[in-house]
């Protein structure tokens, strides 16, 4: 009795794991909609938009926002880096010139 036990155990957790694979794999959408409504005045609409799947199915499915998200990665990081210095070099240059047509000339 016991022995049937464990093989069981085994087998649902295997049963489990494909299950969590192909959910992974193929993706799963759940959507939703929610409003509040009082005497047919719309209060309050909120509409939620849930994706399950692996990175590779959500890249494949043109979902990689994290690839730019500074927060998540060092490249989306060194991004906004370059494009803050080219910002502050346009100023530091915009800055001198205007230094310059300033000067009296000797």
């Amino acid at each position: 009795m016991r022995a049937q036990r464990s093989i069981t155990h085994s087998l649902e957790s295997s049963q489990l794991a494909d299950v969590l694979e192909r959910l992974l794999d193929k993706g799963i959408v759940i959507a939703g909609d929610i409003k509040v409504k009082l005497v047919d005045v719309e209060l309050l609409t909120v509409q939620i938009r849930l994706v399950i799947c692996s990175v590779d199915k959500a890249v494949e499915m043109g979902m990689n926002w994290w690839a730019s998200d500074p927060n998540l990665c060092t490249l989306g990081r060194n991004n906004r880096q370059t494009q803050e210095n080219e910002e502050l070099q346009s100023r530091v240059a915009w800055l001198e010139k205007t230094v310059r047509t300033m000067q009296p000339s000797i």
